[in-house]
């Protein structure tokens, strides 16, 4: 019989969490409307609730600034937006500047036109150029509308912390709004949206062990807010209208909970079995490229290029020896092309990269099965001739 697949792709997605799955399958027992004023949409209400505090938990937000949407995608939409209120005054941002290494959810510049939006370069390492940015928020006609700047914290492809709180006092200085996406440092990273400086999170529910099918978008406060993106019944306090996907809260906020409950223990394995994983891959392959393996990285991720191994080939190798894991970004709808992390990097990007994401239920033996895969596919791609 064939061993068990090995899953090592928890950056795609994950997995659901025990305490999500379970939270899920009460949820579903609760039929009412939330917006219901009897007993059966009250139950309902009280659960969104409670979701609602375990996500602002998760962020060192207030609850009340935790807006629920359908996913990280639609809360980046909502928020990336020329149209901003200030309490009941309308606030004009001009101009959209956001980082070369965003997910494609961001650098498609939400609901701005194309000509106001500017890429902020990064270095060769990986990060944000700080003195990039506060070059174009210099040069930025603030008579037009205030700066808009998202930075995301970690990048789901290399794992690089990147410098937000430096950014947010820069951004502060020149008067902007900073949009953080942290979707992929939610669990990995203790989050705290006012000592990061950040005015708007970004969470999603399936990167933490949540269901698909909710995300959020967290404020700093209530006084600066975007227009709403769906407009109708005026849920969520009239920031996001239509029901709720109450069992799919529901489970984000047990995902969130179980998140921090597990952080210490989850992130002290990961750096050790992602240690394992990356000695035991240089000791078959010696000229291994590992992308941040010098600089701040969370413990889950390895991103990482074998020279003479093309990504695309690469990961129907593994497929094949039975390891599922990521050439770059997973959320460009199954496509396998250049990335456009390693080219802001400056990287040659024809040959791609690797990225191996561990999860709340990675094992030691797992990464030992997966450092024999990565034996036997280098092995092949070993010039003839060359030792072992």
């Amino acid at each position: 019989m064939a061993p068990p697949r090995l899953y090592l792709d928890w950056n795609a997605t994950s997995p659901l969490h025990p305490a999500a799955r379970e939270a899920v399958v009460s949820a579903l027992a609760l039929f009412g409307n939330p917006n219901s004023v009897h007993g059966e949409g009250r139950a309902v209400r009280a659960a969104i609730e409670g979701a609602r505090r375990q996500i602002a938990a998760l962020s060192a937000a207030e609850p009340a600034n935790v807006i629920f949407t359908s996913g990280a995608t639609e809360a980046a939409n909502m928020v990336l937006t020329p149209d901003f209120r200030m309490g009941r005054m309308p606030l004009a941002i001009d101009h959209l500047y956001y980082s070369a290494i965003e997910h494609p959810a961001v650098r498609e510049g939400g609901r701005f036109s194309a000509e106001k939006t500017t890429e902020i370069p990064v270095t060769s390492a990986g990060v944000v150029d700080l003195a990039a940015l506060e070059r174009l928020l210099a040069g930025h006609d603030r008579a037009a509308g205030l700066p808009m700047v998202a930075i995301m914290l970690v990048n789901n492809e290399t794992g690089i912390v990147q410098p937000v709180r430096e950014a947010a006092k820069i951004v502060q200085t020149y008067g902007g709004v900073l949009v953080v996406d942290a979707v992929q440092a939610a669990g990995r990273l203790k989050l705290d949206i006012n000592e990061l400086g950040a005015d708007f999170l970004i969470v999603s529910s399936h990167k933490l062990g949540g269901p698909k099918g909710a995300g959020a978008l967290v404020s700093r406060g209530e006084t600066l807010m975007p227009r709403p993106l769906i407009r109708g019944g005026g849920q969520e306090k009239g920031h996001r209208s239509g029901t709720e996907n109450s069992a799919a809260i529901i489970g984000f906020g047990a995902s969130a909970a179980a998140a921090l409950a597990e952080f210490d223990e989850r992130n002290s394995r990961f750096e050790r079995l992602r240690d394992r994983l990356e000695a035991g891959m240089r000791r078959a392959a010696p000229g291994l490229l590992i992308y941040g393996a010098d600089g701040p990285r969370v413990s889950n991720t390895s991103f990482f290029t074998l020279p003479g191994l093309k990504a695309e080939t690469g990961q129907i190798a593994f497929d094949l020896e039975g390891v599922a894991l990521s050439a770059g970004s997973a959320c460009s709808s199954g496509k396998v092309g250049e990335s456009h992390v390693l080219v802001a990097m400056g990287r040659d990007p024809k040959m791609g990269a690797l990225r191996i994401s561990l999860g709340f239920a990675t094992t030691e033996d797992e990464i030992d099965r997966a450092v024999a895969a990565f034996a036997k596919i280098a092995g092949r791609c070993r010039p003839a001739g060359e030792a072992a």
